[in-house]
């Protein structure tokens, strides 16, 4: 940013969160919640003053005020969380609940003079304070039906099996297990069951309650199933093309800049166009990738429509990987912290030598791979034919070893696409008579994105894994050996997350904080590739360049952390595809290359076979 720029474009206020009433507010709804189960459940929590009030009600209204107080308890649980988030149909939901919670209470005479107090106060406090709770909703796909359904029946179920049990006289006198399990999932289809009371009434309040919990899941899901969709991340073809552009002009700039392209992201503009924001949302968090795209001065006006975004749906606003200059902007703009998350190794080609002892490992490793009859090519993606295209994206697929696709901040998330020809790609060969290989002599592939003319930047690392060992350092040797043929003077390698206080804490002389802090890294490496990636990279001697992490306070950094894990593809909370497609109603929301392209898809992760 130079000094110009600040006056063109005015200062944003320092991030402040909204006030604790949306909290305390979620919080004591959920306490409500609580206390109209248990009153609803519980028999013992019954009041002698009220109980007289059945004298003058049918049995029925009763048992039909005692499951409706479950069924409120049970929704206002709900929302709690959304009210914490300040969103706006939250609290008219809670509106809505809390009197007839109170209602309930008084036709089923179970009244908890603590449940009321707080439901009224409550309701009061929502009315008062009904200007904070403005957020919108977030985007969502099909899948939360999915999500509903399961998530509902089993709470539903354990609910069933406590009011099944609570309530005493039964003509069985102690059914099993297996009986209750039955009366449970029968009452909420609206059947009968095994298991029998000797009062109607008692015999009524519980199939009332396990009635209108299956019918709470139905209709919820139902609701979610048809409302109307709209996907959680989605890059139009237009709002690409204008990526492209900043890209063609300003891309030299970030190495993962390219990485905005991924198609299952959105896109913030600034006011004049100049600059954009790539993210995506995930629980809640509103996570950035990257530096923005674009001119430097108008960064602040694509950062402030970045922060408006969040604050209109109550998102928590983060940003992971971004460069020194794109951290020193956020802080400085917004008022967030700044945290090294590691460092990202890049290499200068034209210093790049394989002579000397610091490469004699590397050098020893790849003359062995090429004795034994391995062979390099390095090609710009648009120069290949569309069948050797279609033969590495679908080797790279073969060889990726998890089963759910991984990447988000460094990866592009395709191979092959004909916008993506400035892409350039690295395969190894090697003939073998009579492979078995459905791949023929292709053993191991290395695809880079373009980093502004004279750059590229790692994108995937994938390899047979039946080849020989040495292969991602033949790739990457090859690859810095010939990038000069292609014009290319950059090359960006491997994220190594931590790597300063990995390098530091091998040091002699480090101190006890330090080696215990590279001891747990070293320890949490045999899941996340730490350590190994950060000595990875540093066999080809580069250029270390911090990457940081921008978020709101300390307390935010766990969700945001468990965001960042989701976006990664580290932690997937969905069932596998396989699962997915015979679940009828719901689908997967693809990324809009799906619809175009489905042939051409092949999601990567930066480096993911190191």
């Amino acid at each position: 940013m130079t000094e110009s720029s600040d006056t063109r474009q005015p200062r944003l206020p320092r991030f402040v969160p909204s006030s604790k009433a949306p909290a305390i507010v979620g919080t004591v709804c959920a306490l409500i919640g609580l206390l109209d189960l248990a009153t609803g459940i519980v028999p013992r929590l019954r009041h002698g003053r009220m109980h007289t009030l059945a004298e003058y009600l049918p049995g029925a209204v009763s048992s039909i005020a005692a499951a409706a107080s479950v069924i409120v308890g049970l929704l206002l649980l709900m929302l709690a969380r959304g009210l914490k988030l300040r969103k706006r149909r939250a609290w008219a939901a809670a509106v809505v609940l809390l009197p007839a919670g109170v209602v309930a209470e008084l036709l089923h005479h179970r009244v908890s003079p603590v449940d009321t107090v707080l439901s009224i106060g409550l309701f009061v406090v929502l009315l008062t304070h009904r200007g904070e709770f403005a957020a919108l909703s977030d985007p969502r796909t099909r899948w939360r039906a999915v999500h509903n359904f399961v998530v509902l029946s089993v709470v539903s179920f354990c609910l069933g099996l406590v009011i099944v049990s609570v309530h005493p006289k039964m003509e069985m006198g102690s059914p099993s297990f297996g009986d209750r399990c039955r009366t449970v999932v029968e009452g909420m289809i609206g059947f009968g069951g095994p298991v029998h009371y000797l009062s109607d009434r008692t015999a009524d309040l519980v199939g009332y309650t396990l009635g209108g919990l299956g019918f709470l899941i139905l209709v919820t899901t139902a609701y979610l199933v048809l409302r109307p969709e709209h996907p959680t991340a989605v890059l139009s073809a237009d709002d690409e093309e204008r990526l492209r552009v900043l890209l063609n002009r300003h891309g030299r700039r970030d190495s993962l800049g390219h990485f905005a392209l991924r198609r299952d992201k959105s896109v913030i503009f600034s006011a004049t166009g100049k600059a954009a924001i790539s993210y995506r949302v995930i629980s809640g968090v509103m996570l950035a990738s990257g530096d923005p795209i674009g001119d430097v001065e108008a960064w602040p006006g694509a950062i402030e429509r970045f922060m408006e975004a969040a604050a209109r749906h109550a998102w928590i606003p983060a940003v992971v990987g971004c460069s020194e200059t794109g951290g020193e902007v956020w802080t400085r703009e917004t008022g967030l912290d700044a945290l090294e998350l590691g460092d990202e190794a890049i290499v200068e080609t034209a210093a790049f030598s394989m002579q000397g002892r610091a490469m004699r490992n590397v050098r020893q490793m790849v003359k062995r791979v090429e004795r034994n009859g391995y062979s390099c090519q390095m090609r710009r993606v648009g120069t290949l034919p569309e069948e050797e295209r279609a033969r590495i994206r679908a080797a790279a697929a073969d060889w990726r070893g998890t089963d759910t696709e991984r990447g988000f901040s460094m990866a592009l998330g395709r191979f092959g696409d004909p916008r993506d020809g400035d892409c350039v790609v690295v395969t190894a060969h090697k003939h073998i008579d009579d492979d078995p290989s459905p791949h023929g002599d292709l053993k191991a592939v290395l695809h880079f994105v373009p980093w502004g003319p004279d750059g590229i930047s790692l994108e995937l690392m994938r390899r047979d894994r039946s080849a020989d060992g040495g292969m991602n350092e033949l790739l990457i040797v090859h690859a810095l050996s010939n990038a000069r043929e292609l014009g290319i003077t950059r090359v960006s390698l491997n994220f190594a997350m931590f790597r300063s206080a990995l390098a530091r804490g091998e040091r002699i002389g480090a101190g006890p904080v330090l080696r215990f802090w590279r001891g747990i890294l070293v320890f949490l490496s045999r899941w996340f590739q730490i350590e190994s990636l950060y000595k990875f990279n540093a066999k080809f001697q580069p250029v270390w360049e911090p990457r940081f992490m921008v978020f709101p306070n300390n307390r935010d950094l766990p969700r945001i952390g468990f965001a960042v894990m989701q976006a990664e593809a580290f932690i997937t909370l969905e069932l596998p595809a396989r699962v997915r497609r015979w679940i009828p109603g719901v689908r997967e929301i693809p990324p809009p290359e799906a619809d175009r392209a489905p042939e051409q898809q092949v999601t990567a992760v930066h480096g993911g076979a190191a």
